[in-house]
């Protein structure tokens, strides 16, 4: 599949508080941001800078705001290690986290690219991340391999096992393919290699009785961590009505080419407390939202 390729800076500001999958990119051409399809117009902030979301990837969330604006977080080991090893193999050093969530960094801006198919429905460039030497011309598109794969931050986040992948509608097949064997390595690999996964609970179950369950006890998939914390808000305290809930926020996703809607088709849930899917989360490509 062709990409366009942008060149430029990945930018800390000053109240940036980047995640393990997200990045603020600044192009040395900002007009390129016109080139950029799908989701809404990018808008570019006066300096040029826009967050760009990684593709096909999804870390612990480290300051979810959720509907009631108040934010939340997951287990923060995993979590601050995947936002901190992208901010490291970006070039990043002297990584300080401060108790909001800002960080500061040395320097403040450093060289890369990224490879892009389009923006997404809250405004950011999904892509992936490079660094060092582009391998293209910037403003054209260009092939992307397995090769080309391997030298982003995507594929090194998932070979660390630091987040889990998320694929959506548009990203190929076959790039898919790589990423899933990729982490199936992962998975099988003894720890400490095998990061976060062996204590992820979201196919095993995971026990929850609260809020406090998923930010600090449970590893749990960051888009069913962004649900759960949505139906809390509401005032919920029991998941008797999680289903209902997650049926009205209708995720829209395939699994083998059947289309579902809503994570309450493939989630159990026992004994009143615990939580599981049905289907690893590699299995399931999602319609963009």
């Amino acid at each position: 599949m062709s990409m366009l390729l942008i060149k430029g800076l990945f930018h800390i500001s000053a109240k940036a508080q980047p995640d393990g999958d997200t990045i603020g990119f600044i192009p040395d051409y900002v007009g390129e941001w016109k080139l950029v399809q799908g989701g809404r117009p990018l808008q570019p902030s006066a300096d040029g800078h826009i967050n760009v979301r990684l593709e096909a990837i999804d870390a612990l969330e480290t300051h979810y705001p959720g509907a009631n604006e108040h934010d939340e977080h997951q287990p923060q080991t995993y979590a601050h290690a995947a936002a901190d090893e992208l901010l490291d193999w970006l070039g990043f050093v002297d990584i300080q986290r401060h108790d909001d969530e800002t960080v500061s960094v040395t320097p403040d801006s450093v060289p890369g690219y990224i490879l892009t198919r389009g923006g997404d429905s809250r405004g950011r460039c999904v892509a992936l991340v490079g660094r060092g030497r582009s391998p293209g011309a910037s403003g054209y598109e260009i092939r992307v391999d397995d090769k080309l794969l391997q030298r982003t931050a995507n594929h090194h986040l998932l070979a660390k096992g630091l987040v889990y992948p998320t694929f959506y509608q548009g990203f190929p097949g076959d790039l898919r393919g790589v990423l899933t064997d990729l982490v199936h390595q992962v998975q099988a690999a003894p720890a400490p290699a095998s990061g976060l996964w062996p204590l992820d609970a979201t196919i095993n179950g995971a026990k929850i009785t609260g809020m406090h369950s998923i930010t600090d006890e449970v590893v749990i998939l960051p888009k069913l961590f962004r649900r759960l914390k949505d139906y809390f808000d509401l005032g919920n305290n029991a998941l008797d009505c999680l289903p209902a809930f997650l049926a009205g926020a209708d995720d829209v996703f395939t699994i083998r080419g059947k289309k579902f809607h809503g994570l309450q088709r493939i989630m159990e849930i026992t004994d009143g407390q615990t939580v599981r899917l049905t289907h690893p989360v590699e299995d399931l490509l999602f319609e963009e939202n």
